[in-house]
């Protein structure tokens, strides 16, 4: 199968040269090839006597999960660096030990640095970056495992679905950021404030994980009955496994260009729609020293959490609809969104000195366009990732998205608007 170029993208095995793997073949979820006598997909009683525990706990589990992701987009660590030099230790704990633990630690950890870091004075500005990179842990625990949890309870169309709702959290977290972050600075007059909200809201996704979320085993909705259970391989025999295997190395390709867009979009959207508004004559400029608006904030946040909804459900839908004829689904809606949203955005800068409600509707286009990749991307590691892989697999490609993607773009991005700035294009940027 490794040399042939008409298997279907998203069909094959996690490593060649491991064989076929045990599952459900030719559907997500599945870790196979399409032969006769293979098991049906388990329904609700099935899985529940597998995982050993019931739908509605399932479920339960998922919604505490969500919570627990949505949470952490009001402050984003500073560090991007330091999630990426945690997420593969932490992968590599959650291929083999408890996960539920590893979770809650790594976000009560994070809650303690969270809160003690709002309390940093001025000249101590060094502490106050160590105390960030440090809340790169939850990021690291959280993201690489909490989909392998999911990817343990559900399969097929139940799985997609689920992780739509999972990743429902990532954009409205995010944009929930912006209007949370922004009114608490404007309430209580000082920053800092912001710090120390979000401690108390990690401690409550700690309880919610500690008491609700139980562990299942690993794989075991995938297996067929008579099948022995997975065992870790090495830590090295993962990552040659995981070069090697096609599917994984190109979404997590196309993922990090997903994440380099959302990246700049970020940083520099509200600031960019604020010096739009200054060329339109529409608000006064923003100079070192004065209180500037957080108008186009609460806007873009508010576009933010809309379009990640729309979009992660979207491309969840249209996706599910389209596999049942073509398997090859899943990458094309992926790629349909990421190449879709390109115009939309370019047409959102060019309208930004004529109409900033022009610009408004084409972000929230290309926004929408963008969110349709967050679920299907994850749906895809899962179904042609071994069990026994999996956290490692995330946690490489948050590595990846983020070293190639959000990493730099903003940097690039703000490098590039500064050289050749006549008087109109100084005013705008």
């Amino acid at each position: 199968m490794a040399g042939s170029d008409t298997t279907p993208f998203l069909s094959q095995a996690d490593d060649p040269e491991d064989g076929p793997v045990p599952g459900t073949p030719g559907l997500p979820g599945s870790m196979g090839n399409a032969k006769s006598g293979e098991p049906e997909i388990p329904d609700r009683e099935g899985l529940q006597r597998i995982t050993g525990l019931s739908p509605a706990r399932s479920a339960l589990i998922v919604a505490v999960l969500c919570y627990g992701d949505s949470s952490s987009g009001l402050i984003q660590t500073v560090f991007i660096s330091s999630y990426m030099v945690l997420a593969p230790v932490f992968g590599y704990l959650g291929d083999r030990y408890n996960r539920k633990y590893l979770m809650c630690g790594g976000i009560a950890f994070w809650s303690l640095v969270t809160l003690g870091s709002s309390f940093i004075p001025r000249e101590r500005f060094w502490l106050l970056l160590l105390t960030r990179g440090l809340g790169g842990v939850r990021e690291a625990s959280y993201s690489t495992i909490a989909p392998t949890l999911i990817a343990d309870l559900f399969v097929a169309d139940q799985r997609s679905r689920m992780l739509s709702v999972f990743y429902f959290a990532i954009p409205v977290g995010s944009g929930l950021g912006y209007i949370a972050g922004s009114k608490v600075k404007d309430v209580a007059g000082d920053w800092h404030w912001a710090l120390r909200v979000t401690p108390g809201l990690g401690v409550v996704a700690v309880l919610l994980l500690f008491l609700v979320v139980r562990e299942p085993p690993r794989g075991a909705v995938e297996r067929h009955s008579d099948s022995p259970p997975l065992n870790p391989t090495s830590w090295w025999a993962d990552l040659r496994a995981l070069a090697r295997n096609p599917s994984f190395t190109l979404s997590s390709l196309g993922f990090t260009a997903v994440a380099f867009v959302t990246g700049s979009l970020a940083l520099w959207a509200p600031a960019f729609l604020l010096r739009s508004r200054v060329v339109l004559g529409e608000t006064a400029p923003c100079l070192p020293g004065d209180s500037c608006s957080s108008a186009d904030s609460l806007i873009f946040g508010l576009i933010t959490c809309l379009t990640g909804v729309l979009g992660v459900g979207l491309g969840v839908e249209i996706s599910r609809r389209l596999r049942r004829s073509n398997p090859r689904a899943d990458p094309l809606v992926c790629a349909a969104g990421l190449l879709g949203s390109a115009p939309f955005l370019f047409l959102a800068l060019a309208c930004a000195r004529g109409s900033i409600v022009a610009t408004y509707i084409f972000i929230f286009i290309g926004e929408t366009l963008l969110s349709m990749n967050w679920a299907i991307v994850a749906d895809i590691l899962l179904y042609v990732v071994i069990p026994t892989r999996r956290s490692t697999a995330e946690a490489f490609q948050i590595v990846l998205s983020h070293l190639l993607g959000d990493a730099g773009s903003p940097y690039l991005i703000g490098l590039g608007s500064c050289p050749r700035r006549g008087p109109r294009t100084t005013a705008l940027w």
